[in-house]
C-alpha cells in the first residue's frame, strides 16, 4: 500500500509505502522510486485542481506462471481482492476544507516516535465526511488518535467513484505521524 500527496501540477510531493508483505521490500522500493518521478492527473474540485492525498495498492502475484502487476486506486482489500474499479475517496487541501494537512501532536515524550492511526471514514457521493472513528492508534495514549481526529474532521473529500460515477464509501485509511527531522 501507498499513498501520496499530489500537488495541483499532478506532481508527487511526499509518497511513502506501508504494510507490504513478507518479501515485498523490493517492490516497495521501485513503487516509492516511481513515484518520485510520476505525474498524476490532478484532483479537481470545484473545476479547480487542488492538493490532494491518493490512496493505492500495488499487488503483484504470478497467475497461471506468468508475474502480474496490479495498480488500484484504494486500500479497500475486498476491493483489491475482487479486481473492482472502485477508487477510493481522496481527502484535499482547498478553502472549503476543514482538511489542512497533518499535524504531528504534541507527545509529551522525550522521544521522537513515528505514530500510526487507523481511521474509519464515511464519505457521502459529493465528498463530504459523515462519518469518522479511531479504529487503532500505536503506539497507544501519545494522543496520535486525537490528531488524527482533529486533522480529518470537517475535511472534505474527492468522493469515491465506482464504474466512474461519484459513490457514498465507508473506508479505512491509515495515517502516518513520523516526527520533524
Amino acid at each position: 500500500m501507498f499513498s501520496c500527496l499530489v500537488a495541483p501540477s499532478g506532481e508527487v510531493v511526499r509518497s511513502g509505502a506501508y504494510r507490504g508483505t513478507r518479501g515485498s521490500e523490493l517492490l516497495e522500493q521501485e513503487v516509492l522510486k516511481r513515484l518520485a518521478t510520476a505525474k498524476f492527473i490532478p484532483a479537481i474540485h470545484n473545476q479547480k485542481e487542488v492538493i490532494a492525498i491518493f490512496y493505492g495498492t500495488v499487488k503483484f502475484a504470478v497467475v497461471n506462471g506468468k508475474p502480474r502487476l496490479r495498480i488500484f486506486a484504494n486500500q479497500e482489500l475486498n476491493e483489491v481482492d475482487k479486481e473492482s474499479d472502485f477508487i477510493g475517496p481522496q481527502p484535499y487541501i482547498d478553502k472549503d476544507s476543514k482538511f489542512t494537512g497533518l499535524h504531528y501532536p504534541e507527545t509529551g515524550s522525550t522521544v521522537a516516535v513515528t505514530g500510526v492511526v487507523e481511521l474509519a471514514l464515511s464519505v457521502d457521493a459529493k465528498g463530504n465526511l459523515t462519518n469518522l472513528e479511531v479504529l487503532s492508534e500505536e503506539p497507544p495514549l501519545l494522543g496520535f488518535g486525537d490528531a488524527a481526529l482533529s486533522d480529518f474532521s470537517g475535511a472534505k473529500f474527492i468522493p469515491a467513484f465506482r464504474s466512474g460515477q461519484p459513490v457514498e464509501s465507508n473506508v479505512k485509511i491509515p495515517v502516518y505521524y513520523k516526527p520533524s527531522a
